[in-house]
């Protein structure tokens, strides 16, 4: 990549600047330097050289960086310091340029996007302890830094990574962090790296530059002062797993992007530089391919520290924030929602403007259908200034039908073709981007797209009950999409359908805009309909996880009663609280469930004794024994089917006193790939209590020699009544269980099967 025009890179100026007794002197001591540096000897650099062929033959020999630090090394053993400090200052003034095109960079992300000045002073406050373990880990002298470092800035979707990074960039710019350790920033982005194909690190670098014309000698002459960040690493076209011979360490020569990033991740090129790599967490095999024990892997959430904190600067009054609060930590699933900045943004504005209308938000503000469908309402109405009913309608039809549009197109940027194709004006994007519902894309230049996913699901949900017509938008052709374009999990969507054929909730927006949904009536017979069929054929639906949400977020009792009465079989994982909340509200209403399968993984993990449960333990436990009294209550209940769970020493204990209840009307019971504390011992001794349970499957479950025998004498117990026993184990368990002498467990009792 070409250099400045000026004198400053121009190697026969420095050179013709030397006398001839100088200048045979330089020779000698570059000769030294090339063998220094271990750079490959050039026949032709002789002391014969005139200073007009050396000029010319070092650029062809041998990579900018490593000329001007030979030369600045020579010219200082020459005590030439009138050639030092021109070089000196050229590289000074290239350190400001590249601060200037930095700023200008995250000036123009940030400038569009109107969330108010409170929500950037609050992130970059809250984010004070990620800032703190940027500054120590590229600090060489600090006991957190690494060679080779990298920083893994990990975080769900709007979790505030661009932001972060923006913010420490800035700070970077205006001296606050970063001091005498990085000189040069070179930010990429997926959506940049996706559009190229093959590429030199030069060109990579002076890809933000005026004309491409980028100081790379000074960027690349000392690598441990180059920060290069990486942004969304999960969103790119390509995989990172490059064969170590392809690698590349000539920073002029162009080779395949895959092949230009792993050489820099892996050092071949700029070594001693470091990294700050972003990414969501659902791509983590990119992540480990790199990822050193010496690195530093940040996680982006709001705790609830942090949440408390937001919402009482947002309301800037105790009550209020208090009030809020309370809604929140209440439900798992809008505790889940605050954990992300932007819609902890959207849930503070919608609860503010409901206490400003004397609204009791605990009853207006239920559930996400609730909050999208005020926020819409209130955006569209109250801050646009606008009067016309038919106006705010068309303009909610018109964004409805882009976000169904986008959605079932794989488009979540939107360019002005698209906006223009459903029947948008420059005034309505203007009114759309004013409310903070569209804004301009941080990632594609010259496109928009929603303030968050969830807001154009929601859209995309009410244009389903609008019955909008299908439109084509012109992105959507596009025959390559991104990683993070590639939309094809419609669960959201239909949990808002379900959200809105509650009436309550749907009249938030009819109201408003004085328009019925049409298509509500239609979809509640379908839904209901669909589920008797279904509850006719078990196979077609393998797990009730996400209709069980959809369940949850319509809380119309009526309604709920009827889809859940069709169940006579239940599948579900639980991985959360929230997926406990939301299954034990649904499984009260399953009046005919007869079989119960179920998985219980990483909400009890912590095998350790709890002397002080977390807040969230705690609710854990409650939801767990709730959902273990359903054993006892629901009277239908004949077959539990455990699997693939791991229980801890707690809600083993709570599963086995409700399995050993006098009320537990279970029949059957099937433990496959189960991990427990006590080695089963608790849930064996329950079950000899068990006066109903006949049938016992154990299916590849940890064995021991001691469960045998401690299964032998349950068995023989008056109190249990199993009379059916199979077990099946793993080949490493079945090896082991063939060495053992179980004689002393033959034969089982006589009525046993």
């Amino acid at each position: 990549m070409a250099e400045s025009n000026s004198t400053d890179f121009d190697l026969l100026w420095y050179l013709e600047n030397l006398s001839d007794k100088e200048f045979q002197s330089f020779k000698k001591y570059l000769a030294r330097k090339i063998l220094d540096f271990k750079l490959p000897q050039v026949p032709l650099i002789n002391l014969g050289a005139t200073k007009e062929e050396l000029a010319n033959l070092l650029p062809i020999s041998y990579e900018g960086q490593h000329i001007w630090n030979m030369l600045y090394s020579i010219f200082l053993m020459m005590r030439k310091e009138d050639h030092c400090m021109k070089i000196i200052g050229r590289r000074n003034r290239n350190q400001e340029a590249c601060k200037a095109l930095m700023r200008r960079k995250i000036t123009v992300r940030w400038e569009n996007h109107t969330f108010g000045e409170f929500h950037y002073k609050f992130f970059c406050n809250v984010a004070s302890d990620v800032f703190y373990v940027l500054q120590l880990a590229y600090d060489s002298t600090s006991c957190y830094s690494a060679n080779d470092l990298n920083v893994f800035l990990m975080g769900d979707r709007a979790s505030g990574k661009t932001m972060t990074i923006n913010l420490a960039v800035m700070k970077w710019i205006n001296g606050e962090m970063w001091q005498n350790m990085i000189s040069y920033v070179v930010h990429l982005t997926s959506h940049e790296i996706n559009q190229m194909t093959d590429s030199s690190l030069a060109e990579l670098i002076a890809k933000d530059w005026p004309d491409g014309q980028a100081p790379i000698a000074d960027i690349l002459s000392d690598p441990k002062k180059l920060l290069f960040i990486l942004e969304d690493v999960d969103n790119l076209r390509f995989e990172l797993n490059v064969n170590e011979h392809a690698l590349c360490s000539n920073s002029t020569q162009k080779v395949p992007i895959p092949i230009l990033l792993v050489s820099l991740l892996k050092r071949q090129m700029a070594p001693g530089c470091w990294f700050l790599i972003s990414s969501r967490p659902t791509r983590e095999e990119n992540i480990k391919m790199f990822l050193k024990t010496t690195d530093c892997y940040v996680t982006l959430q709001f705790s609830n520290e942090k949440r408390e904190l937001y919402f009482h600067s947002f309301f800037n009054d105790r009550q209020r924030a208090s009030t809020a609060l309370m809604l929140v930590h209440d439900d798992e699933i809008l505790t889940g929602l605050c954990r992300v900045a932007i819609l902890c943004w959207i849930t503070c504005t919608v609860l503010n403007r409901q206490m400003d209308k004397g609204h009791d938000p605990q009853h207006c503000c239920e559930t996400p259908t609730d909050l999208h469908a005020h926020f819409l309402a209130d955006a569209l109405t109250s801050k646009a200034g606008l009067t016309a009913n038919q106006y705010h309608l068309g303009l909610l039809r018109r964004l409805c039908l882009l976000a169904a549009g986008g959605l079932f197109l794989s488009t979540l940027n939107f360019s002005g073709e698209d906006l223009r194709c459903v029947g948008f004006t420059e005034v309505d994007v203007s009114v759309l981007q004013a409310v903070n519902i569209l804004l301009p894309s941080s990632t594609h230049k010259d496109r928009y797209k929603f303030i968050h996913l969830n807001v154009q699901e929601f859209c995309a949900a009410i244009a389903f009950l609008m019955a909008v017509p299908n439109c084509l938008i012109p992105s959507g052709s596009r025959g390559y999409k991104e990683k993070r374009e590639q939309y094809c999990n419609f669960n959201q969507v239909f949990t808002f359908i379900f959200g809105l054929l509650n009436e309550n909730r749907r009249k938030i927006l009819e109201t408003t805009f004085g328009y019925q949904l049409p298509m509500v009536e239609s979809f509640r017979r379908y839904s209901v309909e669909y589920m008797k069929h279904l509850g006719r054929d078990q196979q077609k639906l393998t797990h009730h996880g996400s209709l069980f949400y959809c369940l949850f977020e319509n809380q119309e009792e009526e309604f709920v009663k009827k889809v859940a009465n069709t169940l006579k079989e239940v599948t579900l994982y639980l991985q959360s609280n929230k997926d406990m909340m939301v299954s034990l509200y649904c499984l009260e209403y399953c009046c005919h469930l007869r079989t119960f399968k179920l998985s219980v993984q990483r909400i009890f993990e912590y095998k350790e004794p709890l002397v002080r449960p977390t807040a969230s333990q705690m609710k854990s436990l409650v939801y767990w024994r709730e959902i273990c009294s359903l054993f006892c209550t629901m009277d239908t209940l004949w077959e539990l089917h455990l699997f693939d769970s791991d229980l801890n020493d707690i809600s083993e204990r709570i599963l086995s006193k409700a399995l050993e209840h006098s009320s537990c009307k279970l029949r059957t019971l099937k433990l496959s790939y189960i991990s427990t504390a006590s080695g089963f011992e608790d849930l064996l001794k329950a079950l000899a209590r068990n006066r109903s349970l006949i049938h016992l499957s154990l299916n590849c479950t940890s064995i021991s020699l001691n469960m045998f025998s401690l299964l032998r004498e349950i068995l023989d117990k008056s109190t249990c009544q199993i009379r059916h026993l199979r077990w099946s184990f793993t080949p490493v368990a079945q090896a082991r269980v063939q060495c053992w002498d179980l004689s002393s467990l033959q034969p089982l009792t006589p009525r046993f099967k």
